[in-house]
């Protein structure tokens, strides 16, 4: 525990968390593309991916059930079980990753993932089977790889297709399980010390604090809003994180 305390940039860390927790409350994605470029910063790759999992384990639980009631569950079944099986191939591809690679991956793949959804560029129509299953996958890969499963689901579901409640839970449902995943893996491999493990439960309250502000700020009708909002604020921390600053 004292560790933990001690870790360097630990107020930062949860000063990142909680804005993190308030994007995704009001829009059901981000806290990743937030925390981890800021994270970066102070904690190696895999303790980054660690903590990262923890809070968002046991951060969103208040969020889970309303999302079970509202999400397409057939479709997040079928995402999570693809992205299962991908995730083990992402963290094998995490330990043989260079800290600095992994900082430019995190804030290019954040900035990337903006610029597709700032310029349309998303599926416009229904989920079939093989496209969610090849989603799941490469949110898995990704997820493992570099702590980030969110992108290509996010690029599959923000197509206006949906109601935005529907959109924002099969989202947060669908990260929730690959996290719970993610996780497993990480622990099966060795790959969580347990002061990784301590930082990440310190950084739970605030993540918990910004799901609820974040959900009781969320307005459907004010959907375009919060997007920009949530848009902005994942381009900050993904520049903020790359190394050219150090």
């Amino acid at each position: 525990m004292q560790a933990a305390l001690a870790t360097e940039g630990l107020a930062w860390l949860a000063l990142a968390v909680l804005v993190a927790g308030i994007v995704r409350g009001f829009s059901g994605f981000g806290s990743a593309l937030v925390y981890l470029p800021i994270a970066g910063i102070f904690l190696p790759p895999t303790w980054v991916i660690a903590t990262t999992m923890v809070f968002s384990i046991i951060g969103p639980l208040p969020l889970v059930p309303r999302a079970w009631a509202q999400a397409p569950m057939r479709e997040v079944a079928r995402l999570a079980i693809a992205g299962a099986v991908a995730v083990p191939l992402g963290v094998v591809l995490l330990i043989r990753l260079e800290p600095e690679a992994f900082r430019w991956l995190v804030s290019l793949v954040a900035v990337g993932t903006l610029g597709l959804l700032a310029s349309g560029g998303r599926y416009r129509g229904e989920v079939s089977a093989i496209m969610g299953a090849g989603t799941g996958f490469l949110s898995g890969l990704m997820g493992g790889f570099i702590g980030l499963p969110g992108p290509p689901v996010i690029l599959l579901y923000m197509s206006g297709q949906k109601a935005v409640a529907e959109i924002r839970a099969a989202i947060l449902l669908f990260l929730f399980m690959i996290d719970v995943v993610v996780l497993a893996t990480l622990l099966v491999r060795g790959l969580v010390t347990a002061e990784a493990a301590v930082i990440g439960l310190l950084l739970v309250p605030s993540y918990m604090l910004g799901g609820l502000i974040g959900q009781r700020l969320f307005n459907p009708a004010r959907e375009r809003l919060f997007r920009g909002v949530a848009y902005g604020i994942i381009l900050l921390a993904a520049v903020a994180g790359l190394p050219i600053f150090d």
